[in-house]
């Protein structure tokens, strides 16, 4: 039973987007609070059993940060909508995640390996902590000197995001995310072809 419970904690994420998004839209910030911090929860607990028990799955290697992605990305959209946050903060996101699944196409069938980096993780945590903020400070209407805390939280995981996406960038570069064996096999094969021409 143990082996399904990180998968268990995963769909339950995914069942939490619909919720957390409703009551958004209807007004009730606390209750969107609360089945966010509980998203979040499950998020911790489902990576801390995986590992600590070695249940490390095929689902959870994909299911696990799709469900990351679309509870973020569903949250922020629905702040939009309600014109709690501006629109660009969601925008430099889906930007983001477009180059980031471009090049997960690039790599796919190669033999590359990109594991997760605490610059990658500290975007998700204040993003995370960004959104908890906002949905206190519109529920309950905080002004002030807090009035701004959450863009300024954002501001912080968007120059994560950018930072991790460079060094993202970087580690493929330097990993290989071209395979440097195959390239010196088109290069023989050329080197070949061109022998084989000059002989006739």
């Amino acid at each position: 039973m143990l082996k399904y419970i990180p998968n268990i904690l995963t769909i339950i994420r995914f069942l939490l987007i619909p919720v957390i998004i409703f009551f958004i839209f209807s007004g009730n910030y606390i209750l969107a609070f609360v089945f966010f911090t509980i998203s979040g929860l499950t998020d911790i607990a489902d990576g801390f059993i995986a590992r600590k028990f070695n249940l490390i799955s095929n689902f959870g290697k994909l299911m696990d940060p799709l469900a990351d992605k679309l509870t973020q990305i569903g949250t922020l959209a629905s702040l939009v909508f309600m014109n709690i946050i501006p629109i660009w903060i969601l925008l430099i996101v889906l930007l983001k995640e477009f180059i980031m699944i471009c090049g997960a196409s690039f790599l796919y069938g190669k033999d590359v390996v990109v594991y997760s980096k605490w610059y990658g993780k500290l975007a998700t945590v204040l993003f995370y902590i960004a959104i908890v903020i906002s949905l206190l400070l519109k529920q309950f209407e905080l002004t002030g000197i807090w009035e701004n805390l959450d863009l300024g939280l954002y501001t912080l995981a968007l120059l994560a995001t950018i930072f991790s996406l460079l060094m993202y960038v970087k580690d493929l570069y330097n990993k290989g995310f071209i395979d440097k064996q195959d390239l010196k096999k088109e290069v023989t094969v050329d080197k070949k072809e061109n022998r084989t021409r000059g002989r006739r």
